[in-house]
């Protein structure tokens, strides 16, 4: 148990790191790329403003760019030069993020675009701004965005715009964002493997500063596991003694209901001795379960048979049902207890004149045997899942037929939990329509 408490804290915390890490990487990258898109944005927006070109005020000179013979007349130049700008309008466009935008910044933008007039026909194609794409290139990706009636979007590694112009015609506009996409991949993967690396190293140090992580609930969980099994052994010894006194007295008298009494107590605290014992080897791991393949079915009715005549003596109803052919890999002890205590359970716990139901079968898909154990129960617990906690009263006021008062579902069910996960099934609790039902899954063979 020990084990699992520790892998448990180790699985616990990588995940919250991992978790943590996840959110804070994420927002990073989400916020790096929000920043680079709205960089893009702002100078695809100064360039429709200004009909492809930056604002004068960012000029400083522009070179002609020989036109493309392949298309005539179309004219095929950088624009047109204009005096440079004065100091005071050196930043006219600022981001509250430190993005500012200059008369450099013309020379730092690669773009081009392609211009129509009302007939659509290209009048002018300007690459003079960018190295990799030549007029004729320009001209098909303008026809490109044309075929996809789209006024934004991605066309390869080009951010377009399309804008009307004030003669009537079309205005292409074409951003290079390759520079933009590559920061934004080698910034996510730097930041993930950074990430990785750092939540691999706090995994080894969360394995090796586990043990002291979870130290003072071991150092509590093994005076717990030592205080059950001293007591247990040293209880055994005056219930030994009690017993055999009992017996004496039965020989010099006739047995009283008092002495019936006695030997009835005695069973009952050996009984609970025994499962504290067996609880606490299980959660040790000392209990070596033997693993072998037999029929679930007819250790089922075997079990469960016998207390048909317990149900009736108390005016109750068992119905037992068990599919054929039902077999599984486990412990053959271990499993017909886990039936026993759950059909006890449902005949001591029953309310009067009323029914049980114990039934085996198969799941949905045929890969899970399902024991079922159901009883009335008019009063049902707030909480039936915590009927598995050792000593949990579910209800203080319900009476046993005896005069005690009922302490919950026993120990026995915590028994039973312990089998069914040492088989790596699973065991649930749940009332509906006035029933308390127990169920649990085991895999077949």
């Amino acid at each position: 148990m020990i084990k699992r408490l520790q892998r448990r804290f180790i699985l616990i915390a990588a995940l919250s790191v991992l978790i943590v890490e996840l959110v804070v990487v994420g927002s990073i990258n989400a916020i790096n790329i929000r920043q680079i898109n709205k960089r893009e944005t702002q100078i695809m927006q100064i360039l429709c403003e200004n009909d492809g070109d930056f604002p004068d005020f960012m000029r400083r000179e522009q070179k002609s760019i020989k036109p493309d013979n392949r298309y005539g007349d179309v004219n095929n130049s950088a624009g047109q030069n204009a005096p440079p700008p004065s100091p005071n309008q050196d930043m006219k466009r600022n981001d509250s993020f430190g993005l500012k935008l200059n008369e450099e910044t013309r020379y730092q933008t690669r773009y081009f675009y392609v211009r129509y007039d009302r007939d659509l026909k290209p009048v002018r194609v300007n690459t003079g701004h960018i190295a990799a794409v030549s007029s004729y290139e320009a001209l098909e990706y303008a026809e490109r965005v044309n075929a996809e009636k789209k006024t934004s979007g991605f066309a390869d590694n080009y951010r377009y715009a399309v804008k009307d112009t004030a003669d009537g015609g079309v205005l292409y506009i074409f951003l290079d964002c390759r520079d933009g996409i590559q920061t934004k991949q080698n910034f996510i993967l730097v930041s993930a493997a950074i990430s990785l690396g750092g939540w691999m190293l706090i995994c080894v140090l969360i394995m090796v500063l586990s043990k002291m992580a979870v130290k003072p609930f071991i150092d509590n969980y093994e005076k717990q596991r030592m205080f059950i099994t001293d007591a247990g052994h040293e209880i055994k010894t005056p219930l030994a003694i009690i017993s055999a006194n009992t017996e004496v007295i039965e020989m010099i008298s006739e047995p009283s209901e008092w002495t019936e009494s006695i030997k009835n107590q005695i069973e009952r605290l050996n009984g609970l001795i025994a499962n504290l014992l067996k609880l606490a080897r299980m959660d040790e791991d000392a209990v070596k379960l033997t693993f072998e393949e037999f029929s679930l079915t007819d250790a089922f009715i075997d079990i469960a048979e016998p207390f048909k005549t317990l149900a009736a003596n108390k005016g109750l109803s068992l119905e037992i049902e068990a599919q054929e052919g039902i077999r599984v890999n486990g412990d053959e002890g271990a499993l017909r207890q886990l039936v026993s205590i759950l059909t006890e359970n449902a005949v001591k716990y029953c309310d009067k004149d009323g029914s049980i139901k114990a039934v085996l079968t198969k799941s949905g898909s045929g890969r899970h045997a399902v024991i079922s154990v159901e009883n009335d129960c008019k009063e049902p617990p707030s909480h039936p899942e915590r009927l598995f906690d050792r000593f949990y009263r579910a209800d203080s006021s319900r009476k046993r037929d005896d005069g005690e008062k009922k302490t919950g579902y026993g120990i026995g069910l915590s028994v039973a939990k312990a089998t069914v996960d040492a088989h790596k099934g699973k065991i649930d609790c749940k009332t509906e329509n006035g029933r308390i039902i127990f169920r649990a899954k085991l895999k077949m063979v």
